[in-house]
């Protein structure tokens, strides 16, 4: 599981305030990555850990309720001004989440995971993954910065449940 710290103007980033609510769990380990454009950061911990699920958060700045992104794209940009660039070039133009889970009234699902780092640590994981055919699953919630840090950590805490549970049922 994974969140990320803050950037921009945000001097807190919720994803690491969510990530830090969650109950300690033998087989649960939990990252707070920097917001930055950087591969090996990504892949250096898939390599450390070898998960069998990776579940992403990252912090959106507009909405009021969770995002369960369904797919990322092969662009990346550091201002909404910049031209959009290639994550990998020749890559695929999107590929998509293989975790599912319901949100309730809670979450709705979505196709758009932005341009920016979110989107682009979905993006190299899902490569990385699909390259390598590894049979790791992998799934992103975006979280509006000012959402109830408990109630997100709630959700979390009972997405990685369903997800368990369906992981020990196939």
């Amino acid at each position: 599981m994974y969140g990320f710290g803050p950037y921009r103007n945000f001097r807190h980033n919720i994803t690491a305030s969510v990530v830090g609510l969650l109950p300690k769990q033998k087989l649960l380990k939990t990252i707070v990555f920097p917001v930055r454009f950087h591969k090996g950061q990504f892949l250096d911990a898939l390599k450390q850990f070898k998960p069998d699920v990776v579940l992403g958060l990252g912090q959106c700045a507009k909405g009021r309720l969770l995002r369960i992104e369904t797919r990322a794209v092969n662009r990346r940009r550091v201002r909404k001004a910049d031209k959009a660039a290639p994550i990998v070039a020749g890559g695929a133009g999107k590929l998509f989440t293989n975790v599912r889970f319901g949100g309730g009234d809670k979450a709705r699902m979505s196709r758009n995971a932005g341009d920016y780092v979110c989107n682009y640590s979905m993006y190299v994981i899902l490569d990385y993954v699909k390259a390598r055919q590894l049979p790791m699953r992998f799934g992103f919630v975006h979280v509006p910065h000012n959402y109830d840090r408990r109630a997100a950590a709630r959700f979390v805490s009972n997405a990685i449940k369903k997800i368990g549970a369906r992981g020990r049922s196939n």
